[in-house]
């Protein structure tokens, strides 16, 4: 490696390194062990290795990228745009050969093993009472002797038969109002909005001849990784279907202050996250349409949240005032508008509401949470924990809430982390390691049996172990930290290099060897500090809304999103990622904001109730509180330094207290037991 190699980062894995020039992308790309598929064996004939080039200034990775840093498109690529049609944009990896530093998109629409998005509704039974009505109505034809225009005994029929007063009616309907009526002989059906009971003249938004007995809504969480949209009935309020993708705005930044810094280095940066995210909406709009057998026409109703860059990035603005303090959002109460106004064409009288934000790092997916788990509803102190690049913290019970973010990085989603990836096929996600012989067994997503059992590796071999997504990253620090591999400060124990292999030497450090084969698989002392400072960031936010309480203890813990589906919460506060809770009283709650967006959609009086909750919420900025890093400072030990954990000690054996020096040495520290079972 010299100092001519070129810095290559793919997206979305995050995974990076130095390259030769002159290499060519498939072949920088498999040793990273980054999936691109070639089936025809680089010879540039099934065009299944497509990639295409970021351009722009990547502060955080000190990359400039431009199309200019690969190869001009040689004669393979030539033959093969020739004989099938290469999207623009696009270049064949195994062509296209390194010049300079890049970042490299690897299309989602051309990766078999893609990210596994988990984000199904969870069935919840929501009491109906949407904001778009259905009223069906027989309109007085036109008499001479009464010079009534026909939208105007229309809107009369409405109120003579419905009760709605004041009606206002879309523009785009009125030159269609008389074609529609004699259509439908006069007979013929509204669609009403209505959103709040006082104040909001009802309007209407469609109109179809004859009888029109379905209306349909889309509720929508849009996550900084993932995506999630549910297609509802609006008249039923079943889940007709549902849909996830992957959020493509992480090209520009696997985290959320690096999409900020992007769009600050880049002129178009914020329009480019913007078209993306829509683009990937209209995607997945058009994906449950065709799941639920239905037109984008007969959606008439959205609701969406996000966190406040996911949401400003929505709505087109620029994100860079929460870039730094203090934080400002450029609308944090609710949204309305009309869904063409953000590019998402359904009909013309389609409404979008957008729950509102909380703070400058507590978003609306946060508000859509606490809709759903309702904190602000009950007498336990609940902590409601949102983990993603940037966590989301509530905690309160009905007499107070308070709500805070703390900046935990991408750690927990396999960046950053050595052998890291997200939850993908081939993905370790669960790790057990014995006590005595320090010999691990897993499970890996795709493949049923654990590592240890008959048939995983015939498994194997369709679909190989390639990393270690979040859940699985969790679970192998904790173990290690209860198999004696790493004290409670983090530092792997070089000792034990004497007693098992798996411990090896790397430099003045030493890792933990998870998986000896291709690729090979360890868990690094910079891997374990990267999970330590994620998690600490994590914990020291909640500690401050504990305090701001004046609790020494919570009642209940619900983790949300889609890492904290996934985590097992034994683990997690074996980490100290969260505090000391009886286990029966921690759950995943899956993708609460998804379902408060449903919440939101099927019943505008629980838009009513968060947005007055939102009003109500105590705004903690974890940046300006002085005790922050002392609780960072405490939290990066595990579970902790000095915050005991009794109910935990219940259910699992922690090691004795023993700090180690960086050589693996034993240090100075005190050794105290913790309470055993």
């Amino acid at each position: 490696m010299t100092d001519k190699d070129a810095l290559v980062l793919f997206m979305p894995s995050g995974k990076r390194g130095r390259f030769p020039l002159g290499m060519p992308v498939l072949e920088a790309a498999r040793q990273l062990g980054v999936y691109v598929e070639s089936v025809c064996g680089g010879r540039a004939t099934c065009g299944r290795c497509q990639v295409s080039v970021q351009e722009g200034n990547f502060a955080k990775h000190k990359i400039v990228s431009a199309n200019d840093h690969l190869s001009p498109i040689g004669p393979k690529e030539q033959r093969y745009a020739e004989v099938r049609e290469l999207p623009d944009g696009r270049r064949l990896s195994c062509s296209a050969q390194i010049l300079g530093d890049l970042v490299i998109d690897v299309p989602q629409d051309t990766v078999i093993n893609a990210q596994v998005v988990r984000k199904d509704s969870d069935g919840r039974v929501i009491e109906r009472n949407a904001a778009v009505h259905m009223c069906y109505v027989e309109v007085e034809e036109p008499d001479m002797h009464k010079p009534l225009g026909d939208l105007d005994r229309l809107k009369l029929a409405i109120t003579n038969d419905w009760k709605y007063e004041n009606l206002d009616v879309d523009f785009h309907l009125i030159p269609q109002v008389q074609s529609i009526l004699r259509k439908g002989e006069w007979k013929v059906t509204a669609a009403i909005y209505k959103d709040e009971e006082k104040g909001d003249r009802p309007r209407v938004i469609a109109l179809y001849p004859g009888l029109k007995n379905e209306a349909y809504g889309i509720a929508c969480d849009i996550g900084s990784t993932t995506i999630a949209m549910h297609l509802s009935s609006l008249l039923s309020g079943r889940t007709v279907a549902s849909a996830g993708t992957s959020n493509p705005q992480i090209r520009f930044g696997e985290d959320l202050m690096s999409r900020v810094s992007y769009v600050m280095m880049n002129p178009d940066g914020r329009q480019g996250m913007t078209n993306a995210v829509r683009e990937a909406l209209n995607g997945l709009i058009d994906k449950v349409c065709a799941d639920g057998g239905i037109s984008r026409q007969d959606i008439l109703d959205a609701v969406f949240v996000g966190n406040p860059i996911m949401h400003h990035l929505f709505l087109g603005i620029d994100p860079t005032e929460l870039g730094g303090a203090p934080f400002a959002l450029a609308v944090s109460g609710s949204v309305h508008l009309k869904s063409a106004e953000v590019g998402l064409p359904m009909n013309a009288g389609t409404r979008v509401y957008m729950l509102p934000c909380i703070a400058g790092h507590v978003g609306a997916d946060a508000a859509a949470a606490t809709l759903t788990e309702g904190p602000h509803r009950q007498d336990e102190m609940m902590l409601l924990v949102d983990i993603g690049t940037n966590a989301e913290i509530v905690l309160g019970n009905r007499q107070r809430v308070v709500a805070a973010s703390s900046p935990t990085g991408p750690a927990f989603e396999g960046a950053e982390i050595s052998s890291g990836q997200r939850a993908a096929p081939g993905a370790i996600e669960r790790v057990r390691i014995n006590p005595v012989t320090l010999e691990p067994r897993y499970r890996v997503i795709g493949i049923e049996p654990w590592s240890d059992e008959p048939g995983f590796a015939e498994a194997a071999k369709d679909i190989r172990v390639t990393g270690i997504c979040g859940s699985g990253i969790i679970e192998v620090v904790a173990e290690m930290f209860l198999a004696g591999i790493i004290s409670e400060d983090g530092v792997i124990d070089g000792a034990l290099a004497a007693r098992s292999p798996r411990i090896l030497q790397t430099g003045r450090t030493y890792s933990y060897l998870l998986q000896d084969g291709e690729p090979r698989i360890s868990v690094t002392q910079n891997d374990v500090r990267a999970i330590q400072l994620a998690k600490a960031a994590l914990y020291a936010g909640v500690k401050l809304l504990m305090d701001k309480q004046g609790i020494d203890h919570v009642d209940r813990i619900g983790l949300a999103g889609a890492f904290g589906t996934f985590i097992d919460p034994m683990y997690a506060m074996v980490l100290g990622l969260i505090p000391d809770c009886p286990l029966d009283k921690v759950k995943a709650v899956g993708n609460a904001a998804g379902t408060g967006a449903r919440m939101a959609l099927l019943n505008r009086d629980y838009r009513r109730e968060i947005e007055e909750t939102v009003s109500k919420i105590e705004k903690i900025e974890t940046a300006l509180e002085s005790k922050f890093q002392e609780h960072f400072v405490f939290a990066m030990a595990l579970p902790n330094k000095v915050d005991a954990f009794p109910e935990l000690s219940k259910v699992v054996t922690l090691p004795e207290r023993k700090a180690k020096g960086d050589d693996g040495s034993e240090g100075g520290g005190r050794r105290r037991r913790r309470n055993r079972e």
